[in-house]
């Protein structure tokens, strides 16, 4: 907030000034209401299409496993969820260098970083309140349909509210995240295929190459991926842990710092970019 401060004195922007410019921008884009909207529909509806197709039978199931169940259903959209907040999260800053708008933007604000702040901070924030909707609404509507299949979910159970806040601060800090790999690349294409390769694509070598190898040091590195880091932070906290010997497992609130921490890597090499090269 200081470094948008500074920028006031020769852009003649506040900080408030550039925030509502960057939140103007995105909001009039195409792309966000289109990702925005896939986001929600595509969580409620895998929701209502899990609660609909499971059958457990009555009594089947303790009082946490169906807790735990009711959690994957509102979360389960957040998976493909994911993808879209990269693909949007590159777009913000990518569509920019691809028009030139860019150059307008750094003319405004001279003190780059408080420009790509601007957007980290709107993109981030808007991309926690449009995923808790998007999960909630995956929790709420469709649990009328799980008592029929033997689930009975307890809106008072912390641990759920709890994940779901996970899942949604998780979409927030990868939109930021991917965010800042569109403005290292500054290309579209190349922006969204790095993201997507770092959540997608190499968690699945590496659990390849575990399988192969049965390393455990590779498990655990993969452990510390984003997309794993993120898968559990809104990981449902039973009373029993189980994971392989000698494989690391995060707690949620421990795989919240690792991803913080690749969106503090990320954004400060981005800032340094930004500020080194030319627009």
């Amino acid at each position: 907030m200081t470094t948008m401060t500074e920028a006031t004195t020769r852009s003649g922007l506040t900080a408030g000034g550039i925030l509502r410019s960057e939140a103007i921008k995105l909001a009039t884009v195409r792309s966000t209401v289109w990702c925005f909207a896939i986001v929600v529909v595509v969580s409620i509806g895998l929701g209502f299409l899990l609660a609909t197709t499971f059958n457990a039978g009555p009594a089947s199931l303790t009082a946490e496993q169906q807790q735990e169940f009711w959690l994957q259903l509102a979360t389960v959209g957040v998976i493909f969820s994911q993808l879209v907040v990269a693909v949007l999260g590159v777009l913000v800053i990518s569509g920019e260098y691809s028009t030139g708008m860019i150059r307008s933007t750094f003319t405004s604000v001279p003190k780059r970083v408080s420009a790509l702040g601007a957007k980290a901070v709107v993109i981030g924030v808007t991309t926690f309140l449009v995923g808790g909707i998007a999960v909630v609404g995956a929790a709420v509507l469709p649990s009328g349909l799980l008592p029929a299949v033997g689930i009975e979910p307890d809106f008072g159970e912390p641990r759920v509210w709890l994940a779901i806040l996970g899942a949604a601060v998780y979409l927030g800090l990868l939109a930021v995240l991917s965010l800042s790999i569109g403005a290292i690349v500054r290309n579209s294409a190349g922006g969204i295929a790095t993201a997507l390769a770092l959540i997608l694509v190499l968690p699945t070598v590496l659990s390849i190459f575990a399988a192969v190898t049965r390393s455990e040091w590779v498990q655990n590195v993969s452990v510390f991926l984003p997309s794993a880091a993120g898968m559990r932070m809104f990981a449902f906290v039973s009373d029993v842990q189980q994971t392989a010997p000698g494989v690391v497992l995060l707690d949620p609130w421990q795989a919240t710092l690792v991803m913080i921490a690749w969106v503090a890597v990320f954004f400060t090499i981005a800032g340094v970019l930004i500020k080194r090269r030319d627009a």
